[in-house]
């Protein structure tokens, strides 16, 4: 990780860019897989599945067999580290809940907007070398505590045509009822448009590689999606009561999620930046994704700035999706924080809580889309819906005043549609509506 000494704020555009590749031919890929989706459903489903996975699935649902095997297989152990952290996430998205609001704006007009939950939710789930299983728990609980009426799991079967354990035992503890042993880009084609086998959905939630960020990218005028998404990163804002070790251990755990993703340390002393690269080095030593974190620590920095208020200005630019402050007022300086996924506070909040089971969700924006995105939440998997009640009296008072406007914009219809009202009232003819 390279030091940076007190640069000039004309160079924090530079310091706080993320590593960009060229995904030419991950476009050419994803819209050809899309394609072979979308015309042939799930015999292109089983081909894809030959040809990336190299497995041919018997069948591209999980068996209610599998799924009992699953939570043999499972240990005590995880088994009860997985029902805590359901409890915990469980207990903050209920406490997200919206609530419906009624006002009456004025004398007889009663606006009224009601929370009601997505129907049907499709979760996807990487597989590979680090099956995220913590990520079914983050996401299908909310879309439980929202009430969505059907959610289906895709994620990717491992070379025996087999669904990680833990990952089928955390859907079976959150209920959900579908799961599909379909990976990549074309589990979310199939979620977009639908198949023979698996349902449309109206709403694309979780995490994957370039391939599967391009597709819901790409398919995001089909299908809702829950961010845009990119490469997972962390960024520390320490000082002198930060401890290095410490520090060093929360950028080595968002290291090791990938080559591509960052890592980004802001100190106030050169010294407290070369204490924490040195154990960065010793730490990395015993890892055992060690070459993915090496790997990632090449596109990482660490940035030396001299006040705590350009620590907080150097990281609202960065919008980092995962912020930790180990500083001496941490709740201080965040208040200063406008833009980030998620606030760690203190040197006892590691990232790691919030990725498995402090009760926050780790579905987060990254790349710089948390000055815009909020993290995944409760209201992620509900829309608003507006009613609107006027009395006979409520429309007497305000039609004066939709007729102007209708009018001003030259939409008649509009205009006669209070008019016709209006003049049935005068007549005595008009009836006021039954109550909301």
């Amino acid at each position: 990780m390279e030091i940076y000494i007190n640069p000039a704020r004309d160079n924090w555009e530079k310091l706080t860019s993320r590593r960009r590749s060229d995904d030419s031919s991950v476009d050419a890929t994803v819209s050809s897989i899309i394609g072979k989706v979308k015309d042939n459903g799930d015999k292109a489903l089983i081909s894809l599945s030959e040809e990336i996975d190299k497995v041919r699935p018997d069948s591209l649902e999980v068996s209610r067999e599998e799924k009992e095997e699953a939570v043999r297989l499972v240990p005590a152990s995880m088994k009860s580290a997985l029902e805590k952290a359901a409890d915990n996430i469980r207990k903050f998205h209920k406490a997200q809940l919206p609530s419906e609001i009624r006002v009456e704006t004025m004398p007889g007009v009663k606006c009224v907007s009601r929370p009601v939950p997505l129907d049907s939710i499709g979760l996807y789930i990487p597989g590979g070398s680090a099956p995220l299983f913590s990520t079914v728990l983050m996401l299908a609980i909310p879309a439980a505590v929202a009430g969505c009426r059907q959610v289906v799991l895709c994620t990717p079967p491992d070379r025996n045509g087999k669904v990680n354990p833990t990952v089928l035992y955390a859907a079976h503890l959150c209920g959900v009822g579908r799961i599909f042993k379909v990976g990549g880009a074309q589990a979310i084609a199939a979620m977009a448009f639908g198949t023979e086998s698996i349902p449309r959905v109206d709403k694309i939630f979780g995490p994957g590689n370039r391939y599967v960020t391009r597709a819901k990218q790409m398919l995001s005028s089909t299908v809702a999606i829950d961010m845009p998404a990119g490469p997972s990163e962390v960024m520390v804002l320490a000082d002198s009561s930060a401890r290095p070790d410490f520090v060093a251990s929360d950028l080595l755990s968002q290291a090791e999620h990938g080559a591509d993703s960052q890592v980004m340390l802001v100190c106030t002393s050169e010294d407290f930046a070369a204490r924490v690269r040195e154990k960065v080095s010793e730490q990395l030593e015993n890892l055992p994704r060690k070459d993915i974190a090496a790997k990632a620590l090449e596109g990482s920095r660490i940035i030396v700035l001299g006040t705590s208020d350009d620590m907080t200005d150097f990281a609202n630019l960065y919008a980092a999706e995962h912020l930790i402050i180990s500083m001496e007022n941490p709740w201080k300086a965040a208040e200063r924080i406008t833009a980030a996924g998620s606030i760690f506070i203190g040197n006892y909040s590691p990232e790691s809580a919030g990725d498995y089971a402090s009760g926050t969700n780790h579905t987060l924006p990254t790349s710089g889309w948390a000055r815009s995105f909020s993290g995944v939440n409760t209201g992620s998997f509900m829309r608003r819906m507006t009613l609107q009640e006027l009395t006979r009296e409520g429309l007497d008072a305000l039609g004066g005043t939709i007729m102007e406007m209708a009018a001003g914009e030259g939409l008649e219809a509009h205009r006669r549609a209070v008019e016709i009202r209006l003049s049935g009232l005068s007549d005595g003819q008009a009836r006021q509506s039954s109550g909301v």
